[in-house]
C-alpha cells in the first residue's frame, strides 16, 4: 500500500520487512524506503527527508495501523539513544528476522542453497545482559525537542551517557539503562553527582577542554564490578576524592582504575591504565575455566550467551583429543582455551598484543599446557614456518571482526587445508562472502544463529564447513 500526497513530501506505506542493517522498509513503486522506528506490518505516513538514486529515507509522521508485532518500548530514551533499536518489536519476531537475515545472506551473497539452518538460539536474558558499558561525559547534554527554547538550569545540563547516533560531539544523558545489571545505573548516577559536587569539568570534544572524559563499568556473573575513569589530565586532588567516594559508596566495585588521556580522541586502548584500588582484575568462570578480566580485556559482552556460543563451537569442532586446532582472531583466548581440553594442541593468533598477553595469563591460571599464542598480523604469522613449528591445523576456528577475513588469509587457509572450519561471525554478510571464497574446497554443513544482543539487529552465526575430499 502506498500513496503520495500532493501537499507534502509524505508517503503512506506498508512496512514489509527489515534490511540487513536492521532498518525497517517499505516500497514506493520500485523505490525502497527505509523508515526509522517502523515495524513490519505497520501502515504509516512517512515524511521523506533523504532521496538517493536507489532508495529513500524517512521518519514516521503518523501510524494508521499498528503491526501485531509492535510492542511498547521499555526505555524512556528509545528513539533518541542509538541502542536497543528493536525494543518496539516483539522478541519472537526479533529472532525470526535475525534467523532470516542469516539465511538470506548465505543464499544471496554465499550462493548457497539447501542450508541446514538450526533454529536461532535465544538469549536467556533480554535485559541487563551486558557485562561492559562505556559512558561519556559532556558539559551540555542533548536536548529533546520539547526542551528546545526553554530555560534549563545549568545543573541540569551536564551529561554522562551515550553518543547520539551520528554525532560524535553530542551526548544523551542517560537516566536508566537496561543493558547492564545494577548497581551499574547507580554507579553512573553517583559518578555524575560526585563529579558535579567536586566541580570537575566535563570534557568538551569541540573545545578540547574539561577534565572528565569517559567512565567504563564492567561486571562479572558474581556481581563484582570493575570501574575505570578516563581524564584529560592529572588532577590528583579531585581525582583521588572522586575515586575514593565512588569506592566508599559501592562495595561492589572491587577493582578501580584511571587513565590520563590527553589526546584529541576518546580511544584509550594504547594508553596506560593506572590501578587505584582493589583487585587488578575480575574473575569470570565458564565451566571449569577461569578468565581474568582487566580494563582493556576483550571478553564477550553477553557472558551467559557466550558460554552457549562456545559450546556450539566445541560441538562443531568435533574434537577427539588429538587434533591441532588453530584459532584465528583469538582475542584473550577464550575459545582456544575452551577447546584445549578436547584438543591435542591449540594455536591462537591475534592482532592485538595486549589481548595475547591476557590469553597467556589465562592459560597459566587454568594450568593449560597445550595452548600457545602469537601476536601479529595473521596474514604474516600464519605461514609455512609457523606450521612447521606448531603443526598444520586439523581444525580451524575463525572469529573475525565485522569486516570478515582478509582474502590473503583465505588463500592461506585453502593451502593449509584443515579438515574442518568453524566460522563464528557477527556479520552474516561478510561471513557469507568468505564462505563463498572457501567453497572451492569446502562445503557448508550447518549453521547456528545465536542471539547475543537482544533488542538490536545484530546476530552471531556459527558455521561448520568440511573439506571436500
Amino acid at each position: 500500500m502506498n500513496l503520495k500526497t500532493e501537499k507534502e513530501d509524505t508517503l503512506r506505506l506498508e512496512i514489509t520487512s527489515y534490511a540487513s542493517e536492521g532498518k525497517a522498509l517499505g516500497r514506493y513503486g520500485n523505490i525502497v524506503v527505509f523508515v526509522k522506528g517502523a515495524v513490519p506490518g505497520d501502515v504509516v505516513d512517512v515524511r521523506i527527508f533523504r532521496r538517493k538514486k536507489n532508495y529513500w529515507e524517512g521518519v514516521i509522521k503518523n501510524i494508521h495501523t499498528e503491526s501485531s508485532d509492535r510492542t511498547q518500548p521499555f526505555c524512556s530514551h528509545f528513539g533518541t539513544c542509538g541502542g536497543c533499536t528493536w525494543q518496539n518489536l516483539s522478541y519472537e519476531k526479533q529472532l525470526f528476522f535475525k534467523e532470516n537475515q542469516v539465511k538470506e545472506q548465505l543464499e544471496r551473497i554465499g550462493k548457497i542453497s539447501n542450508i541446514h539452518l538450526q533454529p536461532i538460539l535465544r538469549s536467556p536474558e533480554t535485559l541487563f545482559y551486558r557485562n561492559k558499558i562505556e559512558f561519556t561525559f559532556h558539559p551540555l547534554r542533548w536536548l529533546y525537542d520539547h526542551e528546545i527554547g526553554k530555560e534549563i538550569p545549568s545543573s541540569g545540563l551536564p551529561a554522562l551517557g551515550f553518543h547520539v547516533p551520528g554525532k560524535f560531539d553530542k551526548i544523551l544523558d542517560i537516566d536508566e539503562c537496561y543493558l547492564q545489571p545494577e548497581p551499574s545505573n547507580a554507579i553512573r548516577r553517583a559518578a555524575k553527582e560526585i563529579a558535579l559536587k567536586l566541580k570537575m569539568e566535563f570534557y568538551d570534544p569541540k573545545k578540547h577542554e574539561g577534565l572528565l572524559r569517559n567512565l567504563l563499568i564492567r561486571n562479572n556473573a558474581s556481581g563484582e564490578f570493575l570501574v575505570a575513569v578516563m581524564l584529560k589530565y592529572e588532577d590528583k586532588e579531585r581525582r583521588t576524592a572522586f575515586l575514593n567516594e565512588l569506592a566508599e559508596r559501592f562495595p561492589e566495585i572491587v577493582s578501580l582504575w584511571y587513565v590520563i588521556n590527553p589526546k584529541l580522541n576518546d580511544a584509550w586502548s594504547d594508553l596506560e591504565v593506572i590501578h587505584f584500588k582493589g583487585q587488578k582484575f575480575l574473575n569470570e568462570t565458564m565451566e571449569d575455566l577461569t578468565f581474568r578480566i582487566g580494563p582493556k580485556s576483550f571478553f564477550q559482552t553477553n557472558t551467559h550467551q557466550a558460554l552457549n556460543l562456545y559450546r556450539i563451537v566445541r560441538e562443531y569442532a568435533g574434537l577427539t583429543g588429538t587434533e591441532i586446532v588453530y584459532d584465528f582472531y583469538t582475542g584473550t583466548g577464550t575459545i582456544a582455551l575452551f577447546l584445549s581440553r578436547q584438543a591435542g594442541k591449540v594455536v591462537g593468533l591475534e592482532y592485538v598484543n595486549e589481548a595475547v598477553e591476557d590469553a597467556k595469563i589465562n592459560t597459566a591460571v587454568n594450568n593449560i599446557e597445550n595452548a600457545v599464542f602469537y601476536a601479529g598480523d595473521i596474514r604474516k604469522i600464519f605461514s609455512e614456518e609457523l606450521m612447521k613449528k606448531e603443526g598444520k591445523p586439523d581444525v580451524l576456528i575463525m572469529d573475525p571482526p565485522r569486516n570478515g577475513v582478509h582474502e590473503d588469509i583465505i588463500r592461506e587457509v585453502l593451502k593449509a587445508s584443515p579438515e574442518r572450519i568453524v566460522y563464528v561471525s557477527c556479520n552474516p554478510a561478510t561471513q557469507a562472502r568468505d564462505i563463498a571464497l572457501l567453497s572451492s574446497s569446502y562445503r557448508l554443513i550447518k549453521v547456528q544463529p545465536v542471539d547475543m544482543f537482544p533488542h538490536t539487529m545484530h546476530v552471531e552465526n556459527v558455521a561448520l564447513l568440511e573439506k571436500i575430499n
